[in-house]
């Protein structure tokens, strides 16, 4: 071996070692930093101690629990004692007689509730920035926050009272249609026009309030420059308006496509019954008779895991055009 041979062998040789040497180098230097940071934010990882431990036990720990998805789930086993079954739940959920109805009204609710619902607080909110009065700005935004504090079973309860065969809403509706006047939330086909608008009524003041504060964030000099131009109002709301607001609506946009098939649950529940379940019945609330009616804990469990697995696929597609197409994203 000539002498030029060695030297190559000899400084391959050398090389990892001194690759392994520098990684532990760098090793020790994140270590480091990660101590002095520590040091200097003690009292903030204190802080947040408390919630890192709630979003632990209460949200990470129980998804455990999940495993009874893939097991015929027995109390008197335990998780880890059930028979193991795979996929069966899925099997049977999916090829079920109610899957079709239940995926088509989830889906049907939820496509409203992002056409009418989603948008209405961003129009009540260039509204409310077009009012110059101060006085009745302070009283409209007033009056459409509060029916968010109000408690779901009170709203609920006035739903029904306006709704019902004597009801003011219904008593309207009758005059309009010509109808009969029965209960409307005993008609199928009328029961998702009823839940939409009464989350536009409860909810739409309440999240107007975040695009209000985006619209401050929009430089007044761009509107002063507009009037100087002769842009109408208009057309300043198309050019300078929503475009400011378009970082935040594409972002409220993701995170409200990421629960596209939990729809509001609660109030159904509170709001139909067998008769409407045909336009009504949703996965959630399928999971809920399932699991807390019919104690089928396992089936139930698959169910929402199914729910939760599409819900995720949907977000993260969907932030992952928003990157794509506007640059705006979650992460």
């Amino acid at each position: 071996m000539t002498a030029s041979s060695k030297g190559r062998v000899s400084s391959v040789e050398r090389r990892p070692a001194s690759d392994t040497r520098q990684k532990k180098v760098q090793s020790r230097i994140r270590r480091s930093s990660i101590a002095s940071d520590f040091q200097r934010n003690k009292l903030l990882y204190l802080m947040a101690l408390p919630i890192v431990g709630y979003y632990i036990v209460f949200f990470y720990w129980p998804m455990v629990g999940a495993v009874i998805a893939f097991q015929n789930f027995s109390p008197m086993r335990g998780i880890w004692g059930s028979e193991w079954v795979g996929l069966d739940h899925f099997y049977a959920f999916v090829n079920g007689h109610y899957f079709w109805r239940l995926l088509r009204n989830t889906l049907l609710l939820s496509a409203y509730s992002l056409l009418f619902e989603f948008t209405t607080p961003i129009v009540l909110a260039l509204l409310i920035n077009e009012v110059r009065s101060r006085l009745f700005r302070n009283v409209v935004q007033t009056v459409s926050y509060m029916p968010y504090f109000v408690s779901l079973i009170v709203v609920c309860g006035i739903v029904k009272d306006l709704t019902r065969s004597d009801g003011l809403v219904n008593l309207v509706y009758t005059f309009i249609s010509g109808t009969d006047g029965q209960d409307m939330l005993q008609q199928p086909g009328l029961f998702r026009g009823v839940y939409v608008l009464s989350e536009i009524w409860q909810r739409a003041g309440w999240e107007s309030i975040i695009y209000m504060a985006a619209l401050t964030a929009i430089d007044p000099k761009q509107y002063e420059a507009a009037r100087i131009d002769g842009a109408s109002w208009l057309r300043q709301m198309w050019s300078i308006t929503l475009p400011g607001l378009a970082p935040t609506i594409i972002i409220m946009l993701i995170l409200r496509l990421g629960y596209m098939l939990e729809v509001g649950y609660e109030k159904i529940i509170l709001l139909y019954n067998p008769v409407t379940y045909e336009t009504a019945d949703v996965i959630s609330t399928f999971v809920y008779r399932k699991g807390l009616i019919d104690f089928d804990w396992s089936f139930s469990s698959a169910v929402g895991l199914f729910n939760s697995v599409i819900n995720l696929a949907v977000l993260l597609i969907a932030n992952g055009l928003s990157r794509r197409l506007s640059r705006n994203s979650l992460w």
